[in-house]
This record gives structure tokens, sequence and C-alpha cells, in this order.
């Protein structure tokens, strides 16, 4: 059966704080249900003083989901490791691990917003070396033992569920990320549906002589959403796709690569380029794709709007996906 998804980052353009705390609370709802109907995954992510409100605690949100649902993973794709202090984050990681019984999948990555960095009062330049702090620091503080962490002896408690450890991705698309996963024997998963560098992380393991995998997005990867009638959704909340894809684009230089990357200026010509797809349940189908991601409130699309999405989604596809 194809892997299905259905992500959250929250966004909501001239949010109040009633129709955000509606919007998050709705999210859980939909993650319950995801859940109740045999979803595989949420996915989350991270960004700091964003003006449409997107998402900057992902853990906080993942724990929420976590205690309303029973089967479904999180992934938190992609956290910007380098703005956590690792001994904290090794013990938010361990406790959602422990509460959710191993359903936290973490994707590290050093993000690509300087703002960001400023914001927290992190240099910018030292990104890769606060990078491999943190993700040294998360394997040696899950294991439970004493160790040296800034010129001091320390223990980080509780131990984590998982074992060995909670699953833990560096992410990226850069070669110093493949190094990166490679040197630590830690998975990888590029932003991008990259073979080649898959290709060099592969050539990193041997080097290395560690063990890993890699986890990549196919070469599309559409964001869904489900609609009778997609020229109705399109023609009304068209809008709230382009608001969140010239939001990512405007993140994003020349050398970044995404497996979401939009170069649309209007809703016809986001609607041409196929990025974000508005589908009947037929037409859901008949992607024929390895993994379904459902957006049911990408860019501030209204609560019901997506509630009719997840509808159709869960009732007249995923039950015809499971006979694939």
């Amino acid at each position: 059966m194809p892997v299905t998804v259905v992500r959250f980052n929250l966004v909501e353009p001239g949010a109040t704080p009633a129709s955000l705390s509606a919007r998050y609370k709705a999210a859980l709802e939909m993650a319950a249900y995801a859940d109740d109907r045999g979803m595989t995954t949420v996915q989350t992510e991270e960004h700091h003083g964003v003006a449409n409100n997107w998402l900057p605690s992902p853990f906080a949100f993942a724990g929420a989901v976590f205690g309303a649902t029973r089967r479904i993973a999180v992934t938190v794709s992609a956290i910007i490791g380098p703005l956590h202090d690792p001994l904290r984050l090794a013990e938010d990681i361990a406790v959602l691990d422990l509460l959710s019984g191993g359903r936290l999948v973490t994707v590290a990555g050093i993000g690509y917003r300087p703002e960001e960095y400023a914001l927290f009062d992190v240099e910018w330049k030292r990104r890769g070396r606060l990078q491999d702090e943190l993700l040294e620091t998360l394997l040696k503080a899950w294991s439970g033992e004493e160790f040296e962490y800034r010129g001091r002896t320390v223990r980080v408690t509780p131990r984590p569920f998982s074992d060995p450890h909670p699953l833990l991705l560096v992410g990226g698309s850069s070669k110093a990320a493949a190094r990166r996963a490679a040197r630590l024997g830690l998975p990888f998963f590029p932003s991008a549906h990259l073979p080649e560098l898959e290709a060099y992380y592969k050539e990193r393991l041997v080097e290395y002589g560690t063990e890993g995998w890699t986890m990549m997005p196919p070469a599309v990867t559409p964001l869904l959403h489900l609609a009778e009638d997609p020229d109705r959704v399109w023609a009304e909340h068209g809008e709230h796709f382009l608001h969140e894809a010239r939001t990512y684009a405007s993140w994003q230089s020349a050398d970044i690569r995404s497996a979401v990357k939009s170069a649309a200026t209007t809703v016809d010509e986001l609607r041409a380029e196929g990025v974000y797809r508005i589908v009947t349940p037929d037409e859901c189908l008949a992607q024929g794709l390895d993994s379904y991601v459902l957006h049911p409130l990408s860019g501030g699309m209204p609560v019901d709007e997506g509630w009719r999405s997840m509808h159709l989604f869960c009732e007249n596809v995923l039950p015809r996906l499971k006979d694939l």
C-alpha cells in the first residue's frame, strides 16, 4: 500500500488568536480522524518569525498529536538543528518517543533562512559545526550514559523508548549533509529527488565503514487536495495555495533544492504547474503515486474546506488504496 501523509504547517495569514486556536484544534481532530482510518503519518515542520504564522514549535504539536492518536507516526521534517539546545532537544525527543511508543521521526536539517538564525542570535557561519555537535550529542545522550559535553560531564535521562534511539535522519540537499549522515551512520533524507546525492551518500558509507539508508522523495511529490469540483476550489481557494507557494519560493535561493518548489506567480500558473493538485477521488487514485501527501489546511485554507478534503480522501480513496 502507498504511504499516506497528512501535512500541517498551520499557516494562516492575518490570523487572530481565536482563529489560529481553532485551526490548531482542527488539525488535531484531523490527525485523530486520519489515525482512525489508517493513514500512515502526520508531517509537520519548523519555521520562525513568519508573518503568516508558520508553525514554529513542531515538537509541541507532535506531543498533542500523540495524545490524540494511537497508531499514526509524526514526522518532523525538518527541524533547524543549530537553533536547538542539544541537551534539551535530547530530552524533548526522548519524552515524545516514550509517550508515543516510538512513533516520532525527526529529520534534522540546517535551514536556509539567515533571519531565523538572527532571531535566536545563532551565528549563521557556524551552522555546520553546530549541526555536527547537535547530532553527536543526541546520539550520546540517548545512550543514558555519562559523556563529555562542552568541557563538563553530563548525563541525560530518561532513556527513550526506541532502541537504540528514536529515528533520526539527516536532511539536506548538499554533499556536506550526505557526508554528515554517513559519518555518523544515520539515515539520509535528501530534500528533493536527488539520485546523484544518494549515490554520493552510499559511497561515503563505504568510506566511513558505517551503515545507513536513504529516505528520498519521489521524482514527483504533489501536494493534494480532494474535491468533488476542482474548478470550484481553484476559483474559491486557489489564492491559499498560491500564498503558500510564493512564501516558500521566496525563501529559496537558486542552490536550494526542494521536493516542493514552485515558480508560479498566479493561480492559473500554479494549477498548470502541478505542484499543488486539486483532484477528485477518482483522479487521486489515477495519480498512481508511491506516497499521497494530503495538505488540507494549505495556506490558510478554511477549516470546513479542509474537512471536505479529508473526508473525500479517507472515505473515497484510502479504502481503495488498501486494495492495491
